[in-house]
């Protein structure tokens, strides 16, 4: 459990605020709009972002053809089936419990791990997976009743977490010898390509014109949410280990459903407080530093 370096905290710090705001967002924004239509619109949006900061950075655009195989593979358990899955549940479900369940993903992230790659976790890191754990069931209390009704929804966005815990592991053990934002491009222009795909199959007959809280979420996603975020999200995964990075952002769901009561009005109870309570134990785990390295400090 390494310490986490000035830049890490301040991308953590961004990286919370900007994926955790973004659920009430999405909310919005698939509420009169296809959320396949959607989710590609954002996509195309951020895509040319990435380009033009690989552009100013004089960085490859170019993959070896041998890394394909495997630039294919991440795209599709850290992207293409995240995007896909969780985009359709979003409509079945709040705006905060989805983010909940979406979030789960730290936990998939620490048994898979554990269990398929043979990492050896510290004691306080399963402490951390525990406190999560129990703050997502915290969190879900009152609306086990609601969620049983949606079966459909929740089973996207768990399995949808599953390929993203999936992928985190992936991302790190995987090599493809280019830059980051280099990888970062490809994967989103994989999930551009696809998403087109299904939009078209599945909704092109509901197209209509974007109104303004349309376009007000599609800017947002396309800027912020993937623009910004998604490289951040890769260059802590790529630069902490793996139950380090899940876990670190714990607070997003958080701030997914305090900003959702907010803003959507969602009720909150005092589970969801004490939730918070558990995830700041979760981030904890992994943001304290161990005791040689404040040893060290002091030294």
């Amino acid at each position: 459990m390494p310490a986490l370096s000035r830049r890490q905290l301040v991308v953590l710090a961004l990286l919370t605020l900007v994926w955790g705001l973004n659920w009430p967002v999405m909310k919005m924004g698939v509420a009169h709009f296809p959320p396949l239509t959607f989710r590609m619109a954002s996509l195309w949006l951020g895509l040319p972002i990435l380009a033009a900061v690989i552009g100013v950075r004089k960085l490859p655009f170019t993959i070896a053809r041998a890394h394909w195989g495997r630039v294919a593979l991440l795209a599709l358990t850290n992207m293409v089936l995240w995007h896909v899955l969780m985009i359709l549940a979003i409509p079945q479900l709040s705006s905060g419990r989805a983010a909940i369940l979406g979030y789960t993903m730290p936990i998939f992230s620490a048994v898979l791990g554990a269990l398929v790659f043979g990492d050896r976790l510290a004691g306080r890191a399963w402490v951390g997976v525990g406190a999560a754990l129990v703050g997502v069931v915290l969190l879900l209390w009152h609306e086990i009743g609601a969620l049983g009704g949606r079966p459909l929804g929740v089973t996207l966005m768990l399995v949808s977490a599953a390929s993203w815990a999936m992928g985190t592991q992936l991302l790190r053990r995987l090599t493809v010898p280019v830059p980051l934002l280099t990888l970062s491009f490809w994967m989103v222009a994989i999930t551009c390509v696809v998403l087109t795909v299904l939009a078209v199959a599945f909704e092109r007959e509901r197209w209509v014109a974007p109104d303004a809280q349309a376009w007000a979420a599609i800017l947002y996603n396309g800027l912020l949410a993937l623009g910004f975020a998604q490289t951040a999200w890769f260059f802590l995964v790529r630069t902490l280990p793996p139950v380090a990075s899940t876990l670190s952002v714990m607070m997003i769901p958080v701030l997914g459903v305090f900003s959702g009561a907010l803003w959507l009005g969602e009720v909150l109870h005092w589970q969801d407080w004490t939730a918070v309570g558990l995830m700041a134990v979760a981030i904890g785990t992994v943001l304290w530093p161990a005791r040689a390295v404040q040893a060290q400090e002091f030294k």
